[in-house]
């Protein structure tokens, strides 16, 4: 995937984190798209989405 993908993704899941459940259905769909080390990096924003609205924190599981 290009780096657009991930730009794209992280638009959305900032749209969608005022909703945690949604944020969870884009974080699982993230994970199919998306090469390996952006899948890392994307766990720093992520993480940092969490620290910021710890409603979020459901979505963690999905990344360990």
């Amino acid at each position: 995937m290009s780096r657009a993908m991930f730009d794209y993704t992280k638009a959305i899941l900032n749209k969608v984190s005022f909703d945690p459940v949604l944020f969870c259905k884009e974080v699982r769909k993230a994970l199919l798209r998306l090469l390996p080390y952006e899948i890392e990096e994307l766990k720093l924003i992520i993480q940092r989405m969490v620290h910021a609205n710890p409603d979020l924190k459901l979505c963690m599981v999905y990344l360990n």
